[in-house]
């Protein structure tokens, strides 16, 4: 069964939504930054792993939408 990230991505690329997955993307690269940045008694690895395992799902979503349109190039403004 997808888990949420999967399925997320999954609809944007049906709907072709090149820029929910770039907001989406950089929320994620925002977030493991900001884990990766503290320090602390804490040990954050747990989270890094898990959304830097998200960050690949979403990059496979943009590959799939670049491949379904290869006209638009790799990215496409609005």
């Amino acid at each position: 069964m997808p888990n949420a990230i999967e399925q997320i991505v999954d609809a944007y690329v049906r709907l072709k939504n090149r820029r929910g997955l770039d907001e989406l993307m950089m929320h994620r690269q925002r977030l493991a930054v900001d884990l990766k940045s503290r320090s602390g008694s804490y040990d954050f690895s747990l989270p890094i792993g898990k959304i830097e395992e998200e960050i690949a799902i979403i990059e496979a979503g943009l590959a799939r939408l670049a491949a379904d349109a290869p006209e638009l190039g790799p990215t496409r403004f609005r």
